[in-house]
Formats: C-alpha cells, structure tokens, sequence
C-alpha cells in the first residue's frame, strides 16, 4: 500500500509548482485557470530516520533511498484539476475534481496567501487567504451532504427491511470514503444527530456531513508563496485566528524548493530536501549567486522551504500514520538486504495488522512478533509506535 496524498486548492496558486517541486516530475505551470485539466500522479518521498545505524549496519532500500541516515520513502502525489466556487453543482471541472479527489487518502489545500489571486484563480490584490480556506471547506462539505441525502434517500427506501438503521445505509451510500457503519454510528452519537433521521433538520445535516468529511478526507495548509512579505503578514493573521484552530498550517515555498533541487542536480548546491540550509558547491553566475542568497535568507528563516515539511506532516501529524521497519534482532530483514524495507501504516496499528500488511499468508499464520531494539516477544494485538523495528514470526 502506498498512501495518496491529493493537492487541492483553487487555479493558479502554485499547485502544479509544488507538484513539481515535490516530485520534479515535469507537468504543466501557469498563471491562468485549470493549468491542470487531467490529474498528474507523481512519486514524492517523506523522510525517516532510517534504523539500520542503531543495528551497526548499511541499510539497503529496495524501493526510495537513504542519505546520510535519512530514508526517503515513497508516497503517490495527485495534483488535482483546480476548484472554483460551485464545484459540487458540476460547475468549473467540479465533477472530475469530487471524483479525483476521492482516491487520496489527506489532502493538502495548497494556498497562495500572497493575496494575488482572487477566489477563481484571476490574477489581483490584496485577496483575503481565508476565503480561499473557507470556500473549499465549503465545497467539500456540501459535496458531502450530497451523498449524505442519497444515504438518507436509501435508508428511507427500506433498501434493508424492517432491520435498517441510518448507519449502515449512510456508510453504503459513503464506502467509497472508506467509512464504516461503527465510524458513522460514532459520528451521529458525536454530534448530537441521534439515531432517527427524521428529527434531523438542515443544520443537523450538514453537522453530520461536515464531520465525516474531517475523520474521512482531513486537510492541511501549505501556506504558499511564503517567500513574500505580503504572504508573511497574512500568515500571522490567519494562524492567530481562533476560527482556524482546526487547521494545520505549513509555511511553503514551491518556488524555493524545485530551484534548490534543479540546483542540486546541476552540481551547483549541495542540498538534501528539507534541509535548512544549502551549500554552493558550482559556479553559479552573478545572477543565480544572487538568487540563491534570497532563497537562502528564506529557508534560514522558515527552516526550511516547506515542501518536505507539508507531506510529512500531512502524513504523520494530520493522519498520525506511522512507519515501521521489518527487521530481525540482528537487524537483517532478509537474505537479500539488510532493511530493505520501510512502510507507512495506519495510526494504531498492530502486529497483526503489520503481519497481513507484509501477506495474508504471513498474517494467517502469525503467532507473535518480536520488538528488535529490546528482542523482546510482542503479541498480535501490541500497538507499534513510528519507527517501530519488528520481525515477525508465522508459521506461513
């Protein structure tokens, strides 16, 4: 499994920018709407601090890489065509934005918070960030009330008989969420819906909808375009605002981060992706020197260019996952490599559940694992920890 993390946000805000940046894959950029019609699948990696050194060995990855004892692992990227105001009535590429979106698993609401674009992506000054926040929230949660209706719709139907109960038929109409009727359930008692649609006004409705949303689809904001002042002040404006408490903010230059790395593949810097600092190793000319200073007084100061910082947090703050490491008390995964492997679980994972994440076989047949840092026996249902060093003993 490899987790799927979708950039979303409205045109022209550097979503493209930071695709590219983050997977230095090649796509289409621009200051004009839908530069992204199609959406643009790309590999980008979070960083772990790799294992192997505490066993006294040279890790061997099979897929990413490791630099300097830091693993590069990898995860999907999909940038997904812009959205605009009234997406979830079909309008802009609303329907195929919903549908797109639909694959990831977190979503990261790219913003310029420059202020140089307006709510549909047109070129001003002086826009508020907050709308651009506030508006996408907005077309997500009424997306789904949509489907919330639907789910309504069946339940009343009698799809299930004299047995029905609003969870189960609201967790049907919502499975490609990746919900469950114990989640739905949970939800309903939590927002003071109760069980009985039919005491269920508007406001109760789109309570509900707005809460499978969060737990289903969680959102974080890569603040973009940090490289600029007016993108700074509003940054302390919006962070400091109690209505968006809800949030996690990330400080992002695209711009930054994809000149560093071109810099690096020229020999020109030595740079590692994330890092907060950067070395001239070429011969940059009067021009790029002069550049990279700039970039250099930014990444000094944000600690960084951001980039790195979305996805990571994106992936282990926002969905709390966690990456673990196959692995013996010797530290030697297998006969081919010594941890060749590294993988991003769910939060709560258990060594069952890391035991059928490797194989169904493996997980049909586990009888225990064994913590490798301490060699000592952990049972199927002991919760692992990020970072977490397991080998896993089956009879498979």
């Amino acid at each position: 499994m490899s987790y799927k993390i979708g950039l979303v946000g409205k045109p022209s805000v550097g979503k493209s920018s930071f695709f590219n940046a983050a997977t230095m894959n090649d796509v289409p950029e621009g200051a004009y709407p839908f530069t992204t019609i199609d959406p643009s699948v790309g590999e980008a990696y979070v960083r772990v601090d790799c294992a192997a050194p505490e066993f006294d060995e040279t890790c061997t990855p099979s897929v990413g890489f490791c630099d300097d004892g830091t693993r590069f692992v990898p995860v999907k990227l999909v940038d997904v065509a812009g959205l605009i105001p009234g997406a979830h009535e079909g309008k802009g590429l609303g329907n195929q934005f919903l549908t797109d979106l639909n694959e990831a698993d977190v979503l990261v609401h790219v913003v310029d918070f420059s202020g140089e674009t307006d709510i549909e992506g047109e070129p001003t000054e002086g826009h508020d960030p907050r709308d651009d926040i506030d508006f996408l929230e907005n077309e997500l949660d009424m997306w789904y009330l949509d489907i919330l209706e639907k789910g309504l719709e069946r339940y009343r139907s009698g799809y299930h008989g004299e047995e029905a109960n609003v969870e189960e038929d609201l967790a049907e109409q919502m499975s490609a969420f990746k919900t469950n009727k114990d989640e739905i359930k949970q939800i309903l008692l939590a927002t003071d819906a109760g069980l009985d649609p039919d005491e269920w006004d508007e406001e109760t409705k789109e309570r509900v909808a707005r809460e499978i949303r969060k737990r289903t689809k969680p959102i974080l904001i890569a603040a973009n375009k940090m490289d600029t002042p007016a993108a700074q002040e509003n940054y302390e404006s919006v962070t400091a605002d109690p209505e968006y408490d809800h949030l996690t903010f990330v400080p992002t230059s695209a711009h930054a981060e994809k000149a560093l790395k071109q810099a690096d593949e020229a020999d020109v810097v030595d740079y590692q992706p994330g890092a907060s600092s950067f070395e001239i190793v070429g011969d940059p000319s009067e021009e790029q020197a002069a550049g990279l200073e700039q970039i250099r007084e930014y990444v000094e100061a944000f600690d960084g260019t951001g980039v790195q910082d979305v996805l990571e947090s994106a992936l282990f703050d926002v969905m709390g996952a966690i990456a673990i490491f196959p692995g013996s008390a010797n530290g030697r995964a297998d006969s081919q490599g010594v941890f060749r492997d590294c993988f991003i679980l769910p939060e709560e994972s258990t060594t069952e559940d890391f035991a059928y994440h490797l194989h169904s076989d493996i997980g049909d047949g586990l009888l225990h694992g064994i913590d490798c840092r301490s060699n000592r026996q952990v049972g199927a249902d002991h919760e692992l920890t990020h970072r977490d060093v397991v080998e896993i003993v089956t009879t498979n």
